[in-house]
């Protein structure tokens, strides 16, 4: 029997847990986008029940990338509050707890995306760079990635009262 995500419908909204991967190589780190959103997004989804956060992180980055990677370490936790825009959630206040995990870059990576978005959407792989001035999220990428710290940083991220 296949696992359900975590996500949880509470009162209006909904509580979710996700995990990120952060896949860097020169000096880039990669993302993805498709073809619906206006913003790029981490490589990463939802826990499904049963999985910790690591075996989640893994599974994503093998859906996503078509490459089994390692984790090196948590990196992020990152408590998230904003409206949702996806069909499922559509216009509902989401409170989201990710797990960000540094992965550790096989020589000679070569990414392929064969993932679909919440949104069934056909999803792709972009590397870019903290400042290249495209919107992605989580926004704190843009300063933690240019020199990442050993340490596990905390983000609260309020998009809705």
């Amino acid at each position: 029997m296949e696992k359900s995500d975590i996500t949880i419908p509470v009162d209006n909204g909904f509580v979710s847990i996700r995990v990120g991967a952060i896949i860097m190589k020169d000096g880039k780190f990669l993302m993805v986008g498709n073809s619906h959103s206006e913003y790029l997004y981490s490589v990463g989804g939802r826990v499904k029940f049963g999985e910790s956060a690591e075996e989640a992180v893994a599974r994503e980055v093998l859906e996503e990338t078509g490459v089994q990677m390692e984790v090196e370490r948590l990196g992020f936790i990152h408590e998230n509050f904003f409206i949702g825009d996806v069909p499922k959630t559509m216009g509902k206040p989401i409170y989201e707890i990710s797990f960000y995990f540094y992965m550790k870059t096989p020589d000679g990576f070569c990414p392929e995306c064969n993932s679909f978005s919440e949104g069934d959407d056909k999803e792709h792989l972009v590397w870019i760079t903290p400042n290249c001035g495209k919107k992605y999220y989580p926004e704190f990428f843009i300063k933690e990635l240019v020199s990442p710290s050993d340490e596990i940083k905390h983000f609260v991220t309020r998009d809705f009262a």
